[in-house]
């Protein structure tokens, strides 16, 4: 009697090494990723909505105000795009050029300064972060929200930057030299 073939075939070793490795190993930058991203998109719907609303009315706290709010803008939607494409990519397999330590290296470094600087300017211009008499939902407020926010991401950079190098550090301690961190990001 011939066996009888299976309902499904087998996975395939891509598959498998997938299955295993969707909590890296020891890797915490996914999740530092994942954080960034929902911090980016926070901050870049916050901002679009002050760019919409203030260019209706034409009232901007500071003189400045307008172009920092597009700053941060942009800021916010390069953060979006680039630390969601590092975190498909870790989940894939990280199998693509720009997903390996160097890229995300320099990337991390860019975006720290970047928000290090829009969130230090945008300290800078703020009129008052005092508001005690005003409602819940007010410019006064969602402009502490805008820097608050800024500041959060400059962190969550740091962060993610600080355990990058941390783990390739450690990995070039271990085995001598530097594993390409396809799988890590």
């Amino acid at each position: 009697m011939s066996p009888i073939p299976p309902l499904y075939p087998p996975p395939s070793a891509t598959k498998l090494r997938r299955r295993n490795r969707l909590l890296p190993r020891g890797s915490s930058h996914p999740y530092l990723f994942t954080l960034m991203t929902l911090t980016a998109t926070t901050e870049l719907g916050l901002t679009a909505f002050l760019i919409s609303a203030g260019s209706q009315t034409y009232t901007w706290a500071s003189p400045g105000y307008y172009s920092l709010l597009i700053l941060v803008c942009f800021m916010a939607a390069w953060t979006v795009l680039f630390s969601g494409a590092y975190v498909l990519w870790a989940l894939d397999g990280g199998v693509h050029l720009l997903a390996n330590v160097a890229s995300s290296v320099i990337w991390l470094l860019i975006t720290s300064v970047l928000w290090g600087a829009g969130a230090g300017l945008m300290h800078s211009s703020r009129v008052s972060s005092n508001c005690p008499e005003s409602a819940s939902i007010t410019r006064c407020r969602q402009t502490v929200t805008v820097e608050a926010l800024g500041w959060t991401e400059f962190g969550l950079c740091c962060l993610t930057l600080g355990a990058t190098l941390f783990w390739l550090r450690q990995s070039i301690r271990k085995s001598g030299y530097a594993r390409d961190s396809r799988t890590f990001v």
